[in-house]
């Protein structure tokens, strides 16, 4: 492989890794701010051990989030410096903001929830982690921003003497259609596994029988979480694949195995397609479905990956402008079955514990552990599909990948360091699952309340950040 594989390599497994971390810390954020408001409003202790036991999760996973996260940005000027010159005046404007607004926003507000627990008025405290929650949304939303002008380009000239892309309009760039579809999805799909993860480890405490009183609130909160998210999740999907088969058709034929332009076209349940993807070769399909999830119309039209080839061929020169139509198919419908799959187990989580009961059997708890899993291989997937199906470009229509690689960085270097992020990356993987299985197992802690902290010295108390 050539520093282009690599690098493209080294990009995939190091994004596909730090958002693992992403989702559940978004998703828990807004979980614990939750918690503890009820906790404001009841005064029940169970929620306030709630609080803290999933707030001591929600901070592990946020610390490995922005370890993890550094290393993205860093690529941009390591592997892709050519890209980082053609685009950076507008790809870093967002970034930028997100940095110096969003993650401001969200790390000083949790640092006074984390150390303000005993020391802040009660809903000054409650305020804290709520600013917090809307912080990892708002850094989400700038993210989101960044990457929707590489997937649709809109705001910018390009500056033909300088050879770079020029902002014109910031608001175009953050109110981009593209992120208006995308954040939602992608919210939703962070509220599904923050709940999915919520839903795991209380099923993991209650076939064991513990803390009942803690863990059966939390598991039936996290499956009416991964329900309505769910649900969430399916609507804002569906806008999204109308907004992409207008602005990147190709994407959408590739995630579909559809090859030559339909009315009305069918969706592919199942195809077989030869090995380099380039035509069908059996398939089960669904007749209209297609044409209605791209054009709102069962006998809507759908272009084909042939006739698209011919078009940007006329377009923008001689190429090939077809993904790698194998890994854009199937990314599209494990993203969508995993996540299916949450939503059915939640679903029977909820039924099967309704009225105060607890099933007996091991199966149910079995695969509601298993479900912790399953939005985050979704995520992962859907991910994988929304990059691999814009390529050959990094900027749809104005700057493809083989241009974007650093031209001075020669294919050892990226080897070097590929093993030593993957390497690093598997190390911190073992601590970050060490230190979750660690703090879920131990349970929510027992509260002290002030009445049992008599005649002692502020000095002396214990550490209210401590849990």
């Amino acid at each position: 492989m050539d520093a282009l594989d690599l690098a493209r390599w080294q990009f995939a497994i190091t994004t596909v890794y730090h958002f693992i971390f992403v989702p559940i810390t978004i998703g828990l954020s807004a979980l614990v701010a939750g918690l503890q408001t009820a906790w404001f409003r009841t005064g029940r202790p169970e929620y306030l051990r709630a609080t803290k036991f999933w707030g001591k999760l929600f901070l592990i996973n946020f610390a490995m989030g922005v370890v993890t996260g550094i290393v993205q940005e860093f690529q941009f000027g390591m592997n892709w410096s050519a890209y980082s010159r053609f685009v950076g005046d507008i790809f870093g404007a967002p970034l930028a903001i997100e940095g110096l607004l969003a993650f401001f926003l969200e790390s000083t507000f949790l640092g006074l929830w984390i150390f303000g627990w005993d020391r802040l008025p009660k809903r000054v405290h409650l305020a804290a982690i709520w600013l917090a929650s809307i912080g990892t949304m708002l850094s989400a939303y700038f993210i989101l921003a960044a990457n929707s002008w590489m997937q649709h380009p809109v705001g910018y000239t390009v500056n033909a003497e300088r050879g770079r892309a020029e902002l014109t309009d910031i608001v175009a760039v953050l109110t981009n259609s593209t992120t208006l579809v995308t954040f939602p999805h992608t919210v939703t799909a962070c509220f599904l596994t923050g709940g999915a993860f919520m839903l795991a480890v209380s099923a993991w405490h209650l076939r064991r029988g513990n803390q009942v009183d803690v863990f059966r609130p939390a598991l039936r909160l996290g499956a009416w979480v991964v329900l309505v998210a769910g649900v969430g999740v399916l609507v804002t999907g569906d806008l999204q694949a109308r907004v992409m088969t207008e602005q990147q058709p190709m994407k959408m034929a590739a995630a579909e195995a559809l090859y030559q332009t339909s009315e009305p076209a069918s969706f592919s349940i199942f195809t077989i397609g030869s090995l380099d993807g380039r035509e069908e070769v059996a398939s089960v399909r669904i007749p209209s479905l297609l044409s209605f999830m791209a054009t709102g119309s069962p006998s809507g039209s759908v272009e084909g990956i042939n006739d698209l080839q011919q078009l940007y061929s006329q377009r923008y020169g001689e190429g090939d402008y077809v993904p790698y139509v194998p890994v854009t198919y199937w990314s599209f419908r494990l993203m969508i079955g995993f996540g299916a799959l949450a939503m059915a187990v939640a679903a029977v989580a909820l039924w099967r514990t309704r009225k105060g009961r607890l099933p007996a059997g091991r199966w149910l708890w079995t695969a509601a552990v298993a479900t912790v899993a399953m939005p985050l291989l979704a995520n992962s997937f859907g991910w994988i599909f929304t990059e691999v199906g814009r390529q050959p470009w990094t900027v749809f229509g104005i700057f493809k990948t083989s241009q974007s690689v650093s031209p001075s960085v020669s294919a050892s270097t990226v080897a070097t360091s590929l093993v030593v992020f993957t390497l690093l990356y598997g190390a911190l993987a073992v601590v970050e699952l060490m230190l979750m299985l660690r703090y879920a197992r131990a349970g929510a802690p027992e509260i002290v309340l002030p009445s049992d902290i008599a005649d002692e010295d502020d000095e002396d108390r214990p550490l209210a950040f401590a849990y």
